[in-house]
């Protein structure tokens, strides 16, 4: 577990923005906003998109990312797109943050404040793909 420090608050503040520019609160198609910094320190964003089998924003900036030619990932964040309060990853993203990104730092609410944790440590024993 780590404190988050400058670079981490305007990475959610850009998570943020993503889903203010995009949330719908009517249909919920978009509620979650995610923002992941590169180790170069490039941002890549992303949106929910949902349907019977939807994608998270985390999966969503990961992808951005990726296709980009990125492959060596800093920290990622989720906010809700409500309260823009930053939410955990649900098992399928810590299974593909797992993956692709297990030494990426993950922003998630600690005991009373905002800490960051290795998206490795979101699943202990998980599996692991061979990609």
């Amino acid at each position: 577990m780590a404190q988050l420090g400058e670079k981490d608050i305007e990475l959610i503040e850009k998570a943020k923005d993503a889903i203010a520019r995009n949330y719908d609160g009517e249909r919920f198609l978009h509620t979650v906003g995610a923002a992941l910094r590169t180790k170069e320190g490039k941002v890549y964003v992303g949106v929910n998109v949902y349907s019977v089998h939807g994608a998270c924003a985390e999966l969503i900036a990961l992808g951005a990312a990726i296709t980009a030619g990125e492959r060596e990932f800093e920290t990622i964040v989720a906010v809700n797109g409500e309260s823009g309060e930053p939410m955990p990853p649900c098992g399928n993203c810590r299974q593909m943050l797992s993956d692709y990104a297990p030494d990426c730092w993950v922003v998630i609410q600690g005991e009373g404040n905002l800490c960051k944790v290795p998206a490795k440590s979101l699943i202990p024993h998980s599996y692991h793909a061979q990609y």
